[in-house]
């Protein structure tokens, strides 16, 4: 009895030393890609109207960031419709350095995990990380999870139009180089007829401008800034994952080196 006792009682004491946690975090039993396309990044003109915010976390110091199997807390309740067990993928708005969000000037949503409801209470809840993609921090946005659904290519997909270029616009944490398996977005969407599978060709065009200091007399009916375009260079190849409106977001499938933003993005329809 006295062992038990003081057993006990060492644990009693002990306990609060540590911080409170979750369930260990279980296996996802996603596919690879499929976790890799969870995290990939997306654009918006504006700032997104969000309403869940990741608020804290249970433990005895303040922490800003937390990862798998902590706890933490969100401003809404059971009486927001929060119920045990929903899960919600958690995002980051990434804004352009220096300027506000804009059509010129989009912020990248970089989503930094997801999250299982793990307790409820009427006005906050407690959520527990599943998967992280980065750090989550206080302040990042939660919206409803669903499982991604990595879309098959086209087999035959049609010759890449000529003249019908998008451009690489930007990756997660605002990226400018990407290489094989990376994701990135492009200034083309469903507006214009890009569909989830699509392939596309991704292309640099290395036009220089030369001057040439003509010689009175000489030549008269040239200009004096001729401007001579190289043929364009494949880079490799990519596949549509997600289609907004406007944008999209692409996984590069092949490269023989690194695409750069700005690039062209021939599109086959």
């Amino acid at each position: 009895m006295t062992r038990t006792f003081v057993t006990a009682a060492v644990l009693c004491v002990a306990t609060p030393l540590f911080a409170q946690t979750g369930p260990a975090p279980a296996m996802t039993h996603m596919a690879p890609e499929v976790i890799a396309q969870g995290c990939a990044p997306s654009l918006a003109f504006s700032k997104p109207a969000v309403s869940l915010l990741v608020t804290g976390g249970q433990d005895a110091s303040t922490r800003l960031v937390f990862r798998p199997g902590d706890l933490v807390t969100i401003n809404a309740g059971s009486e927001n419709g929060i119920e045990v067990g929903q899960e919600y993928f958690v995002r980051r708005v990434q804004a352009p350095r220096g300027t506000g969000i804009s059509r010129n000037a989009p912020a990248t949503i970089h989503t930094t995990g997801w999250v299982k409801v793990y307790a409820v209470e009427k006005r906050m809840s407690l959520v527990t990380v599943t998967h992280a993609c980065d750090a989550i921090d206080v302040g990042d946005y939660l919206e409803p999870f669903t499982v991604p659904q990595p879309p098959s290519a086209e087999v035959n997909p049609p010759a890449p139009q000529r003249e019908n270029y998008g451009h690489i616009l930007i990756g997660v944490d605002r990226r400018t180089m990407f290489g094989k398996d990376d994701f990135f977005t492009i200034d083309r969407g469903s507006d214009h007829g890009l569909v989830l599978g699509e392939r596309v060709i991704v292309f640099r065009d290395k036009r220089k401008i030369e001057t040439m200091k003509l010689t009175a007399g000489a030549l008269k009916d040239l200009p004096d800034e001729i401007v001579t375009p190289e043929f364009l260079y494949e880079l490799g190849e990519a596949v549509v994952v997600d289609v907004k409106p406007e944008v999209s977001t692409l996984r590069a499938m092949s490269s023989r080196t690194s695409f750069l933003t700005g690039d062209y993005v021939a599109l086959r329809k």
